[in-house]
């Protein structure tokens, strides 16, 4: 997640804002780096992401199910995971369409596919219930799940798609500048949580109120999951679109193609933000599984008293905060990132002889932009992958098994809410720019607006929205492995205070080894530099108004005026 947006945001700066080059453009040193990142974060990523909850889905039924039902509750969720993946290859199969389909029919397209893979898979469902003897009341906690996963894609495709209200209105809004294009962007995101929630709450109750026990729990999140393969075909779907495009950029075809691969690539967003949508409600269900499968292996489960606990409340306040932390450090890292490759980028083109007016001869040097993000990314992951490791023993070993329990239900609650909505806002945002780009809007002021709602969104979809639903799993995961040290916290509390000291001893040496274009005198070199290889070579920041510059400022604000008159028309 941080090397693929590093890369885009860093590209992006340089090129589109300060250069006016075309997406995907040759000239741009970061954008092989940028097509490079795409497979990275949204196949390679979201991949072990969604597997994660796959696996982690099975785990958590297996282990309910065994303590209630024996071998057959073992043998149920796999069962059901195998057949998915059948029913999801038969719905691949499905998805076909004709030239110059638009993008409701192409939307309608992989529906078929996914309603095709649901309803075998619903068929899958109760011939194993019934081959296992077992309850039916647990087939429809599995049908439960699968309907909820449908649900939360059709939700999140309705607020991310340019096809609907949401996305069109952050288009439009444009016109009134990139503040007002966040900020429209921020409010979409924030109501897309809506759904997602309520429609998880529901699921908890339905299948809590059918099974009686957790189990439910567990089960509806592995029927959610069982169809995968057609969710994550059509994820990684997305970036295969997008690199198309950028190779029809790069290899100068004709502009119809590029017509026809952007028109793919906005669906791309859309199926990616489906995806992200559908991960996000799977790893709370996940999440929430092996939440109470710890507290039934530490032995809380009958104990705990949420009110009265002296550490459960405290817990749930610690553990709502740690997915905002997590954010600010994946975005920060972002930030830090692109930063680099603005640098290099812009003294590329300030030293390459022709790079910039694009000479045959004059060749970007895209290997240092892609070893340099890849650097940045490896020293960057530290800080926010010891946060999500180090809390689950820090507060479990130090504070108890109650505080633990508190700090997984903070966490999943807050990450699942700011989680959902980064990956909406973010989809909105690249949408609505490819919206204004698809109506002959390229290099218009409403454009570069939205141009900068998807530079902030990029890092939101992409990074942090993504990576918190794998930081809620992960400290579930850690804490349902060290079971046996939590029990045993009262001998031990003092490992908790050697943890925070090698902590402490560890991060003046993580400091030191900090990668060159990192480091802050790197980041205040832009700043200072009022000439040369790093300055920009154009654009608002490249120096004191002049009155050139400032009657050129006076014509940009008549044709905004303009522009804007001819649109309310």
């Amino acid at each position: 997640g941080i090397f693929t947006k590093a890369a885009d945001v860093g590209a992006d700066l340089v090129g589109k804002v300060e250069e006016d080059f075309p997406e995907d453009d040759v000239r741009n040193p970061a954008t092989i780096a940028d097509n490079v990142g795409d497979n990275v974060g949204d196949v390679a990523g979201m991949g072990a992401d969604l597997f994660s909850s796959f696996v982690g889905s099975i785990i958590a039924s297996s282990i309910l199910g065994y303590s209630q039902h024996g071998q057959v509750g073992i043998a149920l969720p796999f069962w059901i995971s195998m057949s998915g993946i059948i029913c999801a290859i038969i719905g691949m199969m499905t998805i076909r369409t004709k030239e110059g389909a638009t993008m409701h029919e192409l939307l309608n397209v992989l529906r078929r596919g996914m309603f095709t893979a649901a309803i075998l898979e619903m068929g899958c469902m109760a011939i194993i219930i019934q081959v296992l003897n077992m309850d039916w009341r647990l087939f429809f906690c599995l049908l439960i799940g699968l309907s909820a996963g449908i649900l939360i894609s059709f939700w999140s495709e309705y607020f991310t798609s340019g096809a609907y209200p949401p996305t069109r209105r952050i288009a439009a809004s444009g016109i009134f500048g990139p503040g007002n294009v966040v900020i429209e962007g921020l409010s979409v995101g924030s109501f897309s949580v809506i759904g997602p929630v309520f429609i998880i709450a529901s699921t908890i109750i339905a299948v809590r109120a059918l099974s009686g026990s957790a189990f439910g729990i567990a089960l509806a999140s592995t029927g959610m999951l069982s169809t995968l393969g057609i969710t994550l075909a059509t994820d990684a779907y997305g970036p295969v679109a997008d690199n198309a495009g950028g190779i029809a950029e790069m290899a100068h075809m004709p502009e119809h193609v590029r017509h026809n691969t952007d028109t793919l690539d906005a669906l791309g967003n859309t199926t990616a933000a489906v995806g992200k949508g559908f991960a996000v409600g799977s790893a709370v269900l996940t999440a929430v599984s092996l939440l109470t499968t710890y507290t039934v292996r530490v032995g809380i489960v009958d104990t705990l008293d949420p009110i009265n606990d002296r550490f459960f409340i405290p817990g749930v306040l610690v553990g709502a905060m740690l997915p905002y932390a997590f954010a600010a450090l994946t975005m920060g890292a972002v930030a830090k990132a692109a930063g680099a490759v603005v640098v290099e980028v812009r003294r590329q083109l300030n030293t390459i002889p022709g790079l910039r007016e694009g000479l045959p001869d004059a060749k970007a040097d895209h290997t240092t932009c892609v070893s340099m993000v890849t650097g940045a990314a490896l020293y960057e992951m530290i800080p926010p992958a010891a946060l999500v490791i180090l809390s689950p023993l820090i507060f479990g070993i130090g504070l108890g098994p109650e505080m633990l329990a508190g700090v997984l239900l903070g966490a999943i609650t807050s990450g699942f809410v700011l989680g959902g909505m980064m990956n909406a806002a973010g989809g909105a945002w690249d949408n609505a720019k490819k919206l204004n780009e698809k109506d002959g809007q390229k290099g218009s002021f409403k454009h570069k607006s939205t141009v900068v709602g998807d530079t902030v969104g990029d890092p939101f979809k992409d990074t942090s929205g993504p990576a918190i639903n794998i930081q809620i799993k992960l400290m579930s995961y850690i804490s349902v492995v060290l079971v046996p040290v939590f029990k045993q916290q009262v001998d031990f509390w003092w490992v908790a205070l050697i943890i925070i000291g090698v902590v402490l001893l560890v991060t003046p040496l993580y400091i030191y080894c900090c990668p060159a274009g990192l480091k802050s005198e790197d980041r205040e070199k832009v700043f200072e530099a009022k000439s040369g290889d790093i300055s920009p070579a154009k654009g608002p920041y490249s120096g004191l108004p002049t009155e050139e510059s400032k009657a050129a400022v006076e014509m940009t604000d008549v044709a905004i005026a303009e522009e804007y008159a001819v649109s309310q028309v």
